[in-house]
C-alpha cells in the first residue's frame, strides 16, 4: 500500500520536503498543513523588498497551493493548524483556522517543519510602542504598510545579527535615520571581534548610528528609547531583530526528545525519537560537522539539505546527514562578510587547540581596475592542520572563497593544502596566487612538524 505522508509547516523545510519526496516517489500521498496563508516564499529576500531593492512582491513566492497540486499532486492546506499528535494511533488533530472546525488525519509517516518564532525581549514599555518583527510575509506586509502610511524618518533596530544588519542597510537606503543597538560588545556574533569591527566601521561610514555593548532598557511614552547605559534615542518605529526561538511546542506535547540547544533532536536521517516522525528546518537540532556537538542553525541551506535527507529516507534510498558548518554570507553596503565553521569564541568553548592564519590582499590583480580589499582569516587545528573555521570580509569574491573553504573542510583538505588548489585566474577575477593559496603557504610555515601525506 502507498505511504501516507503528512507534513506540518511549509516554506524551506516543509514545502521542500514535499517537493523532493514527490520527485522520488510518484505514488505516495502527501498532505502539507500550513497555519498561515503562504506555503513557499523567499523569506531571506524580505529585507530587500522592504528596501525596494526587490521591486515586485510576487517575486518572493516560489509556489502556491494550486501550483503544488497541479505540478506535483500535493495536497496543500493553508490556514490549517496542527494542534496535537497522537503517536500511538498515528493521527494528528488539525484546526481549520477560518472555520474553527477541528478534524483528524492519519499518517504512516509525519514530517515536522514548524520553523521558529521571533524572540521578543522583555523591554519595559515595548507593548505600547510601534514595534515590528520580520519573520514571515504578514510581518513584511505590516512593516511596508506602516512605512507607506506614516512616512517615518527614523527607525531603531534592536539586534545586530543578520536581520538587524540587513534591515539597517535597506532602511537607510530609503533615506531613514537608523539606530542599530546591540547588547553584545560587537555585531554579527558569528564573526570574531576584529572581523566584526570592519562591519561596524562600514555601517558607521554609511550613516548608521551603531550602539554596542548596550541594550534597550525602556521605551518611554514619548517614543524615546532609553538604553541601559542611559542613552536616549528617538525614532519613529522599532524593528526587533533579537533572534529566533525554535517552535517545539507540538513536538514537546507529543513527547519527542528535545535536545540541549532546545531544538527537536534528530538522527542522521532526520528522524526524531519516534522513527515514524521526521523533523527539518529551523526547529531542529543536528550536529556540528567540525566537532559532532549538537547545534541548531536556522538558515536556508540546512533546511533544504535536511529536507532532502528526510525525503531520501522516506523514499527508501537513505543518505546520511553529515552535520553543518553554518556557512553564511551577508551584504553590508559595499562589503560582503562570510563565515563557515567555528569562530574563536566557539573554539575556546570547545577547548580545541588552534592557530590562526590571516591575509589581506586585493580581490583581483591590482593593475586591473576595480580591485577591492579582502581579508581572510582561517582557524585550524595546531597539530593536524584541519580547517576549523574561516571568515572573509571585503569586496568582490568573498562568497566564492568561503565556498572553497567550506568544500575544503568537507573534503578533509588541510589548511596548508589550500596552496594546492588550482584557482581560475584572469586579471578581472583573481591573481595568479589567489588569496586562499597564500593562506595555504602561510599556514605551511606554521605547521612545520605536520606529517607528510
Amino acid at each position: 500500500m502507498d505511504k501516507r505522508v503528512l507534513i506540518v509547516g511549509g516554506v524551506a523545510g516543509g514545502a521542500t520536503t514535499a517537493a523532493q519526496l514527490r520527485r522520488m516517489d510518484e505514488e505516495c500521498e502527501i498532505i502539507v498543513f500550513e497555519k498561515d496563508k503562504y506555503i513557499s516564499f523567499g523569506n531571506c529576500g524580505m529585507p530587500y523588498y522592504l528596501g525596494e531593492v526587490i521591486k515586485e512582491r510576487d517575486h518572493l513566492f516560489a509556489a502556491t497551493p494550486e501550483s503544488m497540486k497541479e505540478k506535483l499532486n500535493i495536497d496543500v492546506r493553508i490556514y490549517n493548524e496542527v494542534l496535537s499528535i497522537n503517536r500511538e494511533n498515528k493521527r494528528i488533530d488539525i484546526k481549520d483556522v477560518k472555520s474553527d472546525k477541528v478534524y483528524q488525519e492519519n499518517y504512516d509517516l509525519l514530517v515536522l517543519a514548524p520553523g521558529a518564532f521571533p524572540f521578543i525581549p522583555p523591554i519595559k514599555g515595548l507593548e505600547n510602542s510601534r514595534y515590528f518583527s520580520l519573520r514571515n510575509i504578514e510581518d513584511m506586509d505590516e512593516i511596508k504598510a506602516f512605512m507607506e502610511e506614516n512616512k517615518p524618518a527614523s527607525c531603531s533596530i534592536i539586534g545586530g545579527g543578520f536581520i538587524g544588519v540587513e534591515m539597517a542597510e535597506n532602511l537607510a537606503g530609503l533615506g531613514l535615520d537608523i539606530n542599530l543597538v546591540e547588547a553584545s560588545p560587537h555585531l554579527m556574533g558569528i564573526l570574531d571581534e576584529d572581523m566584526s569591527e570592519m562591519i561596524e566601521e562600514e555601517l558607521k561610514q554609511n550613516g548608521i548610528n551603531v550602539i554596542l555593548n548596550d541594550g534597550v532598557q525602556e521605551i518611554k511614552e514619548n517614543g524615546f528609547l532609553l538604553t541601559q547605559r542611559g542613552t536616549e534615542l528617538k525614532s519613529d518605529f522599532i524593528i526587533l531583530a533579537t533572534g529566533v526561538r525554535p517552535q517545539t511546542q507540538l513536538a514537546e506535547k507529543a513527547g519527542l526528545y528535545i535536545g540541549e540547544t532546545r531544538g527537536i533532536q534528530t538522527n542522521e536521517f532526520m528522524q526524531t525519537s519516534d522513527e515514524s516522525i521526521y523533523a527539518v528546518g529551523d526547529a531542529v537540532e543536528t550536529k556540528s560537522a567540525i566537532t559532532g556537538s549538537p547545534v541548531r542553525i536556522p538558515l536556508a541551506w540546512p533546511a533544504h539539505r535536511q529536507s532532502y535527507i528526510a525525503a531520501k529516507h522516506i523514499s527508501g534510498d537513505p543518505v546520511r546527514f553529515k552535520g553543518l558548518l553554518g556557512t553564511s554570507v551577508v551584504k553590508v553596503f559595499s562589503l560582503t562578510a562570510a563565515s563557515t565553521g567555528l569562530n574563536e569564541k566557539q573554539l575556546l568553548a570547545e577547548n580545541l587547540p588552534f592557530k590562526t592564519v590571516t591575509h589581506s590582499g586585493k580581490s583581483h590583480a591590482g593593475y586591473y581596475p576595480g580591485a577591492e580589499r579582502v581579508k581572510v582569516k582561517v582557524h585550524f587545528h595546531e597539530d593536524t592542520g584541519k580547517i576549523l573555521g574561516a571568515q572573509i570580509i571585503g569586496g568582490e569574491g568573498v562568497d566564492k572563497r568561503i565556498d572553497v573553504i567550506a568544500a575544503s573542510i568537507n573534503g578533509n583538505i588541510t589548511v596548508d593544502r589550500l596552496q594546492e588548489i588550482e584557482t581560475a585566474y584572469s586579471p578581472p577575477y583573481s591573481s595568479p596566487k589567489d588569496l586562499l593559496n597564500i593562506i595555504g603557504y602561510k599556514a605551511e610555515n606554521m605547521l612545520k612538524d605536520k606529517p607528510v601525506d
